[in-house]
């Protein structure tokens, strides 16, 4: 039973992957690097210790980049899907990456094994019984309490390192699946 449950899981887990992320990347019309920008802008976000508010703030940057530098435009769609790589299921371990890493980055490492502690009491901090808005300023305040400063400065690298991979990641898998797509139109055309 828990066997055909977890297929079940990984099965929309991957089918979610493949028709959120994958494909409108693959199939925007846009140059490679404009849909690249989308994924570069939506993983900075992601990895930033801001779950919550990560489409706003990506909102954000496309309205400032949009009127300050429209050549450097993106995909706001695309760029809102990425930022789904940091959700419910993937926080806590993210955000406890952020937390050594800043620790370690302000040369103050303290105690680096204690995850279980770290998850207890993040998840003490999401099973507030609140409304939306009550819930996202309990959850920021308990964060910044908390961990405050050395969770904010270990994303940095992390959001950083992860949007100009898979700036470079998306980029490359758009000019391929692009020129493949030309090589097969060219193939049929000389067939016919």
């Amino acid at each position: 039973m828990a066997t055909s449950l977890t297929r079940q899981i990984g099965s929309r887990i991957r089918r979610l992957v493949l028709y959120k992320l994958l494909l409108p990347v693959l199939r925007a019309k846009h140059p490679p690097e404009y849909t690249a920008r989308s994924v570069l802008i939506g993983l900075i976000v992601a990895m930033t210790p801001t779950v919550g508010v990560q489409m706003p703030i990506v909102f954000a940057f496309w309205l400032v980049i949009r009127f300050a530098k429209p050549s450097w435009d993106f995909n706001l769609v695309i760029a809102l899907c990425w930022t789904w790589v940091s959700n419910v299921f993937t926080l806590a371990p993210i955000y406890y990456l952020f937390l050594v890493t800043g620790r370690i980055m302000l040369g103050s490492p303290g105690d680096l094994t204690g995850y279980s502690e770290f998850a207890t009491h993040l998840k003490d901090a999401l099973a507030t019984d609140a409304g939306v808005v009550e819930l996202l300023w309990i959850y920021t305040i308990s964060l910044l309490e908390t961990w405050g400063i050395p969770m904010f400065v270990g994303s940095i690298p992390w959001a950083l390192l992860s949007g100009w991979l898979g700036y470079r990641w998306s980029l490359g898998l758009i000019v391929r699946f692009r020129n493949r797509r030309k090589r097969r139109a060219e193939r049929r055309r000389s067939v016919r």
